[in-house]
Order: structure tokens, then sequence, then C-alpha cells
């Protein structure tokens, strides 16, 4: 049996604004977009991983209840969740090309353990660590 991880999801505020964020300034690309009814199943995915996908979801009901809603976007948007991890060549580079595009980072690239490392947030608040990839 073959198995293995294809989505993994992010609670995002507004979705219109995350897929933008994601295409336009990290240079993901639309992989789905599906309505039924009010939801909305949409995901991106990066053109070097073709077999994963970042699903962009909005907590809302039906699925949660109001409350959940409500408490899962503000814990969102401070930054509470787990943050993410984008490996790329060469992070200083990474940094210039992803700043020139609008992204906003909490961390210029630090050297540390070894490597280099740098880290942004989406609009949402979702936090990622960008990580430069180790020489093998």
């Amino acid at each position: 049996m073959s198995q293995g991880v294809g989505v993994v999801g992010l609670y995002v505020r507004d979705q219109d604004e995350a897929c933008a964020f994601y295409v336009d300034k990290l240079g993901f690309r639309v992989h789905t977009d599906a309505r039924n009814g009010d939801y909305r199943w949409l995901t991106v995915q990066h053109p070097e991983q073709p077999s994963f996908q970042l699903g962009l979801f909005a907590p809302d009901q039906p699925t949660l209840d109001a409350a959940t809603v409500q408490s899962l976007r503000e814990l969102v948007a401070k930054g509470a969740m787990p943050p993410l991890v984008l490996v790329v060549g060469d992070c200083r580079a990474a940094f210039e090309q992803m700043r020139a595009r609008g992204v906003e980072f909490t961390q210029e690239p630090v050297e540390r353990y070894g490597g280099v490392d740098a880290s942004f947030r989406d609009p949402s608040g979702n936090g990622w660590k960008m990580i430069q990839a180790r020489p093998a």
C-alpha cells in the first residue's frame, strides 16, 4: 500500500488574500480552487514540489461552531499556530527576492546552527521559517 501526506492545511482569514500572497509573493501556483456552496477548497503548491499541496482554508461554519471560528481566527492572527518551514537554496537571495515582492520579514537572515534562516508571516498571521538547505 502506498501512502503519504498530500495536503497540509492552514487557516487563513481571507482565502483570496492568502492566495494572492502565496502565488504572487512566494511563487506558489494554484492547484485546486473548488466551491461547494459557501465552502471553498483552495490549495496551492510550490512548483518544485508537485506532489504536495498547501490548503488555504477559512475556519467557518458549519464545520466549526461560531465560538471556535472566532477563537481560531484570533489565534492565527497572533501567530500562535506552529510555524511552517520553507527550504531554499540561498536564504539571503530568497530574502532579497521575497522582500522585493512585498513579503514582510520578522527576522532577517541569520547564521546559526551551521545554516542560515529568516522568518516571515503571511497576511493571516501564520509564521514561516525560511531555512537554507544544507549541502549534502
